[in-house]
């Protein structure tokens, strides 16, 4: 058997929405006050797409920065996966559309649905393709436009999302950096805890189902709020462990930005400092797919990572799923 390529980021690249919604607007719009929002998750802003502007359209410029930064060509692209839950449409995917506009006409393309996991998955998933040969890289967008399915009417939903998307291109990496492990699950038993309800073949579109307000997301935030506590810690031990490391060897913590006390969280059980963990939760709120990626990111732009750190990135979201990998960069 030949042997497995190492793969790592060769390339990265993020965007939101011009539009931001603050914390101060909602007040205007729902009964919630800024110091109730900030208190319990953290978020004082999050960025909103424009009317004219779909998923693939956040995914185009994130893609667009990844490219330039990994010194690639659009036709140089051999897959690309793009991680959301808020596609254009059903079908085409996503990831199909993105390829015609990019002009990436020799890439293989597909969605991927895991939620706020959805960009480990999708890491996971375009690594085995890499380090197997049959791929030599891939784009993987993590992008969500939630505010197209949050009910802004209820106030125990709207206040958490966001628009926005990060991307990376992953390719072949010098030994012994790139993805070192990935830990990957889902519960099932746990989807009704979050949940899109309607427009599915279950229940398709209906004046039924838009009445009800089927057709934006319902979450039961005290279950999944514990949940979201014990697999962070749990996917990072058995992470970790797969890559042979101790909480102890970790750089930079890069955890799904849903919430400012689950990330809290998780840094106790770590015991890692802030400075050693990315917190952009205030910024952007829950952006779903695309937490992980915008966190990434943004820490890349800020100089935050050094060639050879090691990074830690966990996501939790509907399915139930989870994901974590450990990066070196």
């Amino acid at each position: 058997m030949n042997k497995l390529r190492p793969v790592g980021v060769i390339g990265t690249g993020k965007y939101v929405p011009e539009k931001i919604l603050t914390n101060k607007d909602l007040e205007a719009i729902v009964e919630t006050s800024d110091e109730w929002i900030v208190s319990r998750t953290g978020i004082q802003e999050r960025h909103i797409a424009a009317p004219d502007q779909a998923t693939s359209d956040l995914a185009y410029e994130a893609a667009i920065k990844a490219l330039k930064s990994a010194g690639m060509k659009a036709e140089d692209l051999d897959l690309i996966i793009i991680a959301t839950v808020t596609p254009d449409m059903a079908f085409p995917s996503t990831a199909c559309i993105l390829q015609d506009k990019l002009g990436a006409k020799g890439a293989a393309a597909f969605d991927l649905s895991a939620a706020c996991s959805g960009f480990v998955y999708g890491l996971a998933t375009a690594t085995s393709f890499i380090k197997t040969g049959i791929y030599n890289n891939a784009l993987i967008i993590g992008v969500d436009c939630l505010s197209r399915i949050t009910d802004y009417t209820d106030r125990n939903t709207c206040v958490l999302f966001g628009d926005g998307a990060g991307a990376v291109v992953i390719g072949e990496v010098p030994e012994g950096r790139g993805f070192q492990s990935f830990d990957l699950g889902a519960e099932g038993a746990g989807g009704g805890l979050l949940k899109l309800e309607a427009g599915g073949s279950r229940l398709p579109a209906s004046a039924d189902t838009i009445e009800n307000k089927q057709h934006y997301i319902y979450m039961n935030g005290r279950e999944v709020f514990k949940f979201a506590v014990r697999v962070m810690g749990t996917a990072t031990v058995d992470v970790l462990e797969k890559a042979g490391l101790t909480k102890d060897d970790i750089d930079l913590f890069v955890p799904h930005q849903a919430n400012i006390r689950i990330i809290q969280s998780a840094m106790q059980r770590l015991d890692l400092p802030e400075e050693k963990v990315v917190i952009n939760v205030n910024k952007y709120a829950n952006t779903s797919a695309a937490s992980i990626p915008l966190a990434l990111v943004e820490a890349a732009e800020e100089g935050r990572m050094k060639e050879g750190d090691r990074i830690l990135m966990v996501g939790f979201g509907g399915g139930l799923t989870w994901g974590a990998s450990v990066l070196v960069w």
